[in-house]
């Protein structure tokens, strides 16, 4: 019988791939080799978990043998989804792991945004005090306040609890709008589109980049927002037109902004770094050694399901 084989095209957790050794011959990309070794020898493999690297046309056909894709996270973007049906080859992601890590960063980034420490640390560490009495030098506190979810999946609907901790209010806006018993459940009200724009004290972003969110947030969007607004977004870079969002930070627009992902990420403009209104993190959301090792055993178990029992779990290209 042919010995079942996968690919790890880039670093992961070696605790996470624990359960996939014990099935199956499990191959981790050296280091040194780039994408050329991955298209020269990924016919070999049955299986693969593709962090790193994109999953593009020329991949795919590289894969002649290739059953299942599985993205080393929730993102499947970087993933020709479409293309890969077409070639009887299955894609799935990671849903689970990602979502309180996420939550968490979302909201370690709405914090740190409103309350303005980027600024304050930057001023401090240049050896001057700030002056908070000046209402310029102050910050924002979250009680009593609107925040507006775009996206309430998994990971809205746990920034939507973390914010009522807070005594924030929330309103949402999603592709398909909630039962009346699940908006009671999680108490958030929906709204459309533009009503979420222009009401809300903070937005944070939890959809997937589609043709129909890519640049949604844009010139027009910040003009609509309120001045005194925040936008946190942590999940996927293409929702926010990041020339428009330079704009309207220095134009005072809004209020601020707390990045974890990026259009043209990893390069991020020199343009936003030098704001003191904006946190920048380094696509960071499930940057903990617990989520990152849960991440790859959620994906392990992706091909285990499929490649040992048959049975497709988390497929997103059905």
């Amino acid at each position: 019988m042919k010995e079942t084989k996968v690919l790890v095209t880039g670093i992961v957790p070696d605790a996470g791939l624990t359960k996939l050794k014990k099935n199956f011959t499990v191959t981790c990309k050296p280091e040194t080799a780039g994408r050329a070794w991955v298209l020269a020898h990924l016919a070999e493999y049955d299986g693969v978990i593709l962090t790193g690297m994109k999953g593009d046309r020329e991949l795919i056909d590289a894969g002649t043998n290739l059953k299942i894709i599985t993205a080393n996270g929730v993102g499947f973007d970087h993933i020709d989804i479409d293309y890969a049906k077409q070639k009887g080859i299955v894609v799935a992601n990671c849903p689970k792991s990602v979502l309180i890590p996420t939550a968490e960063m979302t909201f370690a980034l709405l914090l740190a945004t409103v309350r303005r420490l980027h600024f304050y640390d930057k001023t401090i560490r240049e050896g001057k005090w700030v002056n908070v009495s000046q209402p310029e030098n102050m910050g924002t506190g979250l009680q009593g306040k609107t925040l507006g979810i775009y996206g309430m999946g998994r990971i809205g609907s746990a920034v939507a609890k973390y914010a009522q901790v807070f005594g924030m209010k929330v309103i949402y806006h999603n592709r398909h709008r909630l039962s009346s018993q699940e908006e009671a459940k999680k108490n958030v009200h929906y709204v459309d589109f533009a009503t979420l724009v222009k009401t809300a004290d903070v937005i944070t972003l939890h959809a997937p980049a589609t043709p129909s969110t890519t640049g949604v947030f844009d010139a027009q969007v910040f003009k609509q927002m309120k001045k005194t607004a925040y936008i946190i977004n942590v999940a996927r870079g293409k929702l926010i037109k990041q020339n428009d969002l330079i704009a309207a930070l220095q134009n005072g627009d809004i209020a601020g902004a707390g990045l974890d992902v990026y259009e043209t990420e990893p390069k991020v403009p020199q343009a936003l770094c030098k704001l003191d209104n904006v946190i920048l993190s380094p696509h960071a959301g499930s940057g903990t050694l617990t989520a990152r090792t849960n991440i790859t055993t959620e994906a392990s178990q992706n091909l285990i399901s499929y490649l040992r029992d048959h049975k497709p779990l988390n497929q997103v290209n059905k």
